[in-house]
């Protein structure tokens, strides 16, 4: 045997080695970390099924805890995996510090994320199944997490917005309160009597048992435009009711009107014709 085969054998005992002294370190690293993501999905579904047993927890907070726990397994199972490679505790520690801090310089719109979503799970302005628009951001609320807020819209389509758009935003929430005011525009003609109309819109709205007796529903003449006298129906009515009730009462008051002879005016406009004199 030449020099250069012992070379070639000694090069090849060294892999050797270094494969059995690290092989099984590496898979033992990959076994611990495959059961960690394992045990974290249980960890988070499990908390969830126990969250959602809990009297008087919100709704709200139940995705968030369950992700904190799951992120914190991950985490201990981070420290394992390193741990596995004779990384002692301190040094994980300090890296993980040192880590924390590059990651949160370059990330910082994700933080801004995370500090808006513990804003609002802190400050409640919506909670889950509450139906908010956030200046075009619109859509019922499924879930609020540490970085994005889950929204369902009106079409049924799934919207997922970072927590920092919708916390920078003035958010209208039409389910917080439990009784909203509706208002309904119908116009008359000049020729009609405006008592008539207003005592069968009146009675329209009274006759409705989705109309709230209290503030009592009104008639009032909104204005004298140009072809028309215009009558505001207003009335209020639980959350859940106002966009039935809003499509019931238009076309009932339009077959009302018609009912007592009263006309609905076109939009109308007179043209005087003058003849030039020479």
């Amino acid at each position: 045997m030449d020099k250069q085969q012992e070379q070639v054998i000694g090069l090849f005992k060294q892999f050797l080695d270094l494969a059995l002294g690290y092989g099984l370190d590496v898979l033992g690293a990959v076994a611990i970390l495959i059961a960690g993501v394992i045990v974290a999905g249980w960890a988070r579904r499990s908390v969830l099924r126990i969250l959602h047993r809990a009297p008087g927890l919100d709704d709200t907070l139940e995705p968030v805890i369950s992700d904190i726990v799951r992120y914190a397994i991950l985490v201990f199972v981070l420290i394992a995996v390193l741990a596995q490679f004779g990384v002692q505790t301190a040094s994980i520690i300090a890296l993980l510090g040192v880590a924390g801090l590059a990651v949160g310089l370059s990330l910082q719109g994700t933080l801004q994320n995370i500090a808006a979503g513990i804003m609002l799970l802190f400050l409640r302005p919506f909670r889950i199944g509450d139906y908010i628009d956030a200046e075009g951001l619109a859509g019922t609320v499924e879930e609020i997490g540490l970085f994005t807020t889950h929204l369902r819209t009106y079409q049924g389509i799934y919207l997922e917005v970072p927590n920092g758009q919708v916390w920078n935003r003035s958010i209208l929430n039409y389910s917080r309160v439990e009784a909203r005011r509706l208002d309904i525009v119908v116009g008359i003609s000049y020729d009609d009597d405006i008592d008539k109309a207003q005592a069968a819109l009146l009675e329209l709205m009274t006759s409705d048992s989705r109309a709230n007796a209290e503030p009592e529903p009104q008639v009032m003449v909104k204005e004298l435009a140009d072809s028309s006298v215009n009558l505001n129906l207003r009335c209020w009515a639980a959350a859940g009711d106002y966009w039935s009730l809003l499509f019931d009462l238009n076309k009932a008051a339009k077959l009302r009107l018609d009912a007592e002879g009263i006309s609905i005016p076109f939009p109308q406009r007179d043209v005087h014709l003058f003849e030039k004199k020479n």
